[in-house]
Order: structure tokens, then sequence, then C-alpha cells
């Protein structure tokens, strides 16, 4: 079994610094928290997409990581899963059978235009019907929340509903990209649409930044008693029901299995919400409620802070930022914060066993890890 040891993040948001930078901020941090020096550590496992956004373009990412740190020796490797990279990471690393080792997520996508962005995500789509055709991320989940919210009747109000609870929590979080900016639901309501349904407000933000964490199987107060990753069809239409993500629920699935516990155990849950109906979806596939149940889950805030499973209380894609490859490792910081009850202001009271939820694509590949505190 792996525990936490320490974990680090850079605020989200608009960065000057490369990426060696900010992965060094963030590993730094990891290390301060753990009480460690990076000779303590056996193997490294970094995720990172090769953007063009960035202008760095480095293939041999690992060995910068070896550089900066000044850990030569042991095993490095990167991990590529578009949005779920973090999520991927974290399973490669639990799963490595090494003793202490350290997972890096990092993206810097400001450097680049809206429409550069959208392009190089797009690599993440199938070649050949999805890209070519146009099909990009915000259009494939726009098409995916008609049909969901056409068969169990969810409004455009209740995605608005998610996005100021997502908001109101990152107003809580230093390291939020939309920390101290007050976001209405009237602006929510009002702001342009993306693609129908979809508002700017319903689709998460594209920012730099970093996280790590470093793993032990030296017992700390916080455990990993479950680590699943699953991987289902590209192109996502493939999928015959697209209001449900199988790679969701199997890896959901999966890890509750190995930790011995039900949805209904859960105090916390930082879930994959790159866009609003996306988290009221994965509510469903989690086991948090029943197949078209989310929607009153969101409107009677049992999903807030003080609600009785509170989700995304660092402000989750949608307010904390989305910095593609350092997604699903952020989860395991805000999650093992909550669990040792160092989430200041948003700290949920309580909170004994959570759980964080990575996706890459339209359900394509799917993380889910399960902490515990006391391990």
């Amino acid at each position: 079994m792996m525990y936490v040891k320490g974990v680090g993040m850079t605020k989200f948001g608009v960065h000057v610094k490369s990426s060696q930078e900010l992965c060094y901020d963030a590993a730094m941090e990891a290390m301060d928290d753990a009480g460690i020096s990076p000779d303590r550590i056996d193997a490294v496992v970094v995720s990172r997409g090769d953007c063009a956004t960035d202008g760095e373009r480095q293939r041999l990412f690992p060995s910068v990581i070896s550089s900066i740190l000044g850990r030569e020796g042991i095993p490095m490797v990167q991990v590529m899963a578009a949005c779920a990279g973090g999520g991927a990471a974290m399973w490669d690393a639990v799963h490595s059978g090494h003793d202490t080792v350290l997972v890096l997520g990092v993206e810097k996508l400001t450097p680049g235009t809206t429409a550069v962005v959208t392009d190089d995500l797009m690599m993440a789509a199938e070649s050949v019907y999805e890209q070519r055709e146009g099909l990009n991320f915000p259009a494939q989940n726009a098409l995916i929340a008609q049909q969901y919210m056409r068969r169990y009747g969810v409004s455009m109000g209740d995605l608005s509903l998610v996005a100021l609870k997502n908001h109101e929590n990152a107003n809580l979080n230093p390291k939020a990209r939309f920390y101290g900016k007050k976001v209405t639901l009237d602006m929510i309501k009002k702001s342009p649409i993306i693609c129908s349904p979809l508002r700017l407000f319903d689709c998460s933000a594209s920012v730099d930044g970093a996280a790590a964490v470093i793993i032990t199987k030296e017992k700390t107060d916080v455990g990993i008693i479950g680590s699943a990753l699953c991987a289902d069809r590209l192109p996502a239409f493939e999928s015959p029901d697209m209001t449900t993500w199988a790679s969701t629920r199997i890896a959901a699935g999966e890890a509750y299995r190995q930790a011995g516990i039900s949805p209904e155990d859960l105090d916390c849950v930082e879930l994959h919400d790159a866009f609003t109906p996306v988290e009221l979806m994965s509510y469903e596939d989690l086991g948090l409620c029943g197949k078209g149940e989310a929607k009153k889950l969101i409107r009677k805030g049992r999903t807030k802070l003080n609600g009785d499973i509170p989700v995304n209380s660092s402000g989750g894609l949608k307010a904390k930022g989305h910095p593609v490859s350092a997604t699903g490792v952020s989860q395991i910081y805000e999650m093992t914060k909550q669990l040792r009850g160092q989430a200041e202001k948003r700290q949920v009271d309580g909170a004994r066993i959570g759980i964080a939820h990575n996706v890459g694509g339209a359900g394509s590949t799917a993380t889910v890890h399960v902490l515990r505190k006391g391990g």
C-alpha cells in the first residue's frame, strides 16, 4: 500500500515561468511538506503534454527533471493521457513498486491564443473522424449535454448552479485561477454561448500550473486505498450511450472494490468538471446518486461545501483552472489537504475518505483514486 508523504502546487493562472521552473516550485514545496530531499526519491513519473502552446516542445522532459532536481541514476518516465495525464501518472506511480515516488504534472497553455490552444487540445481527439471534421471538445461536450439534458430534464439553470458552486469554492482557494474574483449567477447566465447549450462559464479555464505529490510505502497520515484506470473507445461517438461514461463507472467500481468502500462512505470528491454537464454526469457515474438524479443534488445544494457530499472544494477545473496534464495531480493535492484538515476556509468538516476523478477526452480514459485519513 502507498501513502501520501508530501504535496505541492503552484498557483494556477498565467505564469511567465517555464514548465521546468513551475515543476521545480511544485516539487520543492512537496519535498518541504514531506520533510525529505531529492536523494530520497526512487523514481519520478511526470505528466506533461507536448503542447505547441508553450514554445518549449521538450521531448525528453524527464531528463530535464533530473537536471533541475539534481537527481540522477533513477527511473524517470513521462506519461501522456491528455487531460487524464495527471491521474494516469498517479496510477503508474502507485503500481510501480518503488518505495518513494515523485509524481509531477505540468502544463503551460496561456502563451497560446484560444484558437491555438483549442487546436492543440484537439490532438486528444480521434484523428480521422473527430480532428478532421473539427469536432473539438466544446462541440463534443455540447452534443453530450444536449442528449443528457433532454433525456433527464436538466436545465441550463442547473448547469449555472454547478458553475456558481465551483466559483464560490475557488474564492476560498488562494491557488485557484479565479481566487478573489467574484462571479455571480447573473454573470454566468448572461455569459455568451460557446457551443449550445454551453456558455462561457460552463467551460473550464485553460491555465498554466504544476502540481507534485510524493508517495511512499512508509505509513503516513493519508493512505491511497484504491487506484484504478480504465480506457474506453475513441472516437467517443462509438459509445452506445453518451450520457454516461463507462470508463468512469468501471474505474470507480474497481477503486471502490480495492478500498473496500461504497460511494456512501465518501466525505468529499474532486471530480473532472471540464464542462458543467460533465460534473452532473459524473455524480451519477461515480455512484453519488442514481441515473438522472444529479439535478436534484445540485438544486438542493447537497454538493456544496456545507452539503452532505461536497464536490470540487478546490473550485474544480471550472474555477481552479485546468492545466491539462497537471489537473489530476492537483486533485490529489486538494484531497490530501482536506483529509489532513489543512484546507483552511474551504475545509470539509470531518473529511475522512475522498476520491480524485480525472478524465481524458470525452470519457476515453478515466482514473479514480481513493484516499483515506489515517491510511
